[in-house]
C-alpha cells in the first residue's frame, strides 16, 4: 500500500509559473509536408508544479497549486484543475497561457513533443509573483517550484524567493532547468532544501561525464557541500535516482515496467518524494515512493500520470541502497 506516515501531512504548495494546456494525440505516421490525420486529442492541465499536485492527489495526498494563468486558455486550464478537485490559487499571468502538443507515431511508437514558450513577463510581474508565493507559503510546509521559467523571469528567481520562504519556515524544493538550474546550483548557504536535476543536466553543470552511480553521488554531494541545497537529487534514467544530503548518499532502483510514455515521470518522482517527506517517512521510504510514482507514470499514455494501484505495488518492490 502507499505509505501514509505516522502523523499529519505537512502542507504542500506547488508553484507553476509557466503552465500549459497539454494536448496529446497520435497519427498513423509522423512525416513532413503531408497533412496528418490525428486521433481525437486528450486534454490535460500541464506544467511541472501542476503535475506534481496531480500526482500527489493520486497518492492520496493534499496540495494547493499556485498557477499563473492568462486568457481563454488559462480559464480552460483552471477549469480542468477544478474538475480534478485540485485546490487552486490563481496568479494573473501577463499574457495568454501557452499550449503544448504531444503526437505519437503509431507506426514506430515514437513521441514528438512541441512546447511553446509562454507569455513575456516584466519586472512588475515578477515582483507580484514573489509576493504571491511568499504570502501563500505554508508555515512549516513545503513549496515546490517546478518547471521552466517563463520568458522574462530571471534565472535567479528561486534565489530571490528562498529567503522569504525561509523566514516563514517553509522548505523549498526546486526542479527546473537551463539558466535557472545553474543559478540555484551556484548558490551558497543552502537556501534551497532540495534541488533536483537529470543526469544530462548534472553532467552539464559538472563539465564532465558522470558514468557511475558513485560519480553522480560525488557530484551531488559536492553541490551540497558548496551550499547549493541541503539535499540534491539526480535522476539517472533507467539506472534510477541518486540523493545526497544530511542523511547520506542513497540510490533507488528504477522499476522494470513497460514504457508507454515518460511524460510526467520526473514530476511524479518529485511528487512522491515531496509527499514522502511531508508525511515524515524515512528518506529511503520517501525515495521508494518517488521511484514507484515515476515508474507508474511511465506505464500510462500521454499525460495521464500514475495510477494508485500501480504505485502501491511498485512501492512494495522498492530497492533502496546506500552508496
Amino acid at each position: 500500500m502507499i505509505p501514509q506516515g505516522s502523523g499529519a501531512q505537512a502542507p504542500i504548495l506547488t508553484v507553476t509559473l509557466n503552465p500549459a494546456l497539454d494536448l496529446s494525440t497520435s497519427a498513423a505516421e509522423v512525416v513532413p509536408d503531408l497533412k496528418l490525420r490525428c486521433a481525437a486529442p486528450v486534454i490535460d492541465p500541464g506544467g511541472g508544479g501542476i503535475n506534481v499536485s496531480r500526482a500527489v492527489a493520486r497518492m492520496g495526498g493534499r496540495s494547493t497549486a499556485l498557477v499563473a494563468l492568462g486568457g481563454g486558455t488559462g480559464q480552460r486550464l483552471c477549469a480542468l484543475l477544478q474538475e480534478a478537485g485540485l485546490p487552486v490559487l490563481r496568479l494573473d499571468a501577463p499574457g495568454e497561457t501557452r499550449q503544448s502538443l504531444s503526437v505519437t507515431d503509431r507506426g514506430t511508437g515514437g513521441q514528438y513533443r512541441f512546447v511553446l514558450p509562454g507569455p513575456d513577463w516584466m519586472p512588475p510581474d515578477v515582483g507580484l509573483a514573489l509576493d504571491a508565493i511568499a504570502g501563500a507559503a505554508p508555515a512549516g510546509g513545503i513549496v515546490v517550484l517546478s518547471g521552466s521559467n517563463p520568458p522574462g523571469v530571471p534565472a535567479e528567481f528561486a534565489a530571490m524567493l528562498a529567503p522569504r520562504l525561509n523566514r516563514r519556515g517553509a522548505r523549498m524544493f526546486v526542479d527546473t532547468s537551463g539558466a535557472a538550474l545553474a543559478a540555484v546550483a551556484a548558490g551558497q548557504d543552502a537556501p534551497v532544501e532540495v534541488l533536483r536535476m537529470d543526469d544530462a543536466e548534472a553532467e552539464g553543470l559538472a563539465g564532465r561525464p558522470l558514468p557511475s552511480r558513485a560519480d553522480t553521488a560525488d557530484f551531488a554531494f559536492a553541490l551540497v557541500a558548496a551550499g547549493a541545497a541541503r539535499s540534491v537529487l539526480i535522476a539517472r534514467g533507467s539506472d534510477g535516482n541518486i540523493v545526497a544530503g544530511p542523511d547520506g548518499r542513497w540510490h533507488v532502483e528504477a522499476h522494470r515496467v513497460p514504457i508507454v510514455s515518460k511524460v510526467g515521470a520526473g514530476d511524479s518522482f518529485v511528487a512522491g518524494y515531496t509527499l514522502g517527506v511531508a508525511r515524515g517517512l524515512p528518506l529511503p521510504d520517501a525515495l521508494g515512493l518517488a521511484a514507484a510514482a515515476a515508474s507508474a507514470t511511465c506505464m500510462t499514455p500521454a499525460t495521464e500520470l500514475c495510477h494508485p494501484d500501480d504505485i502501491a505495488r511498485l512501492y512494495d518492490q522498492r530497492i533502496v541502497t546506500p552508496i
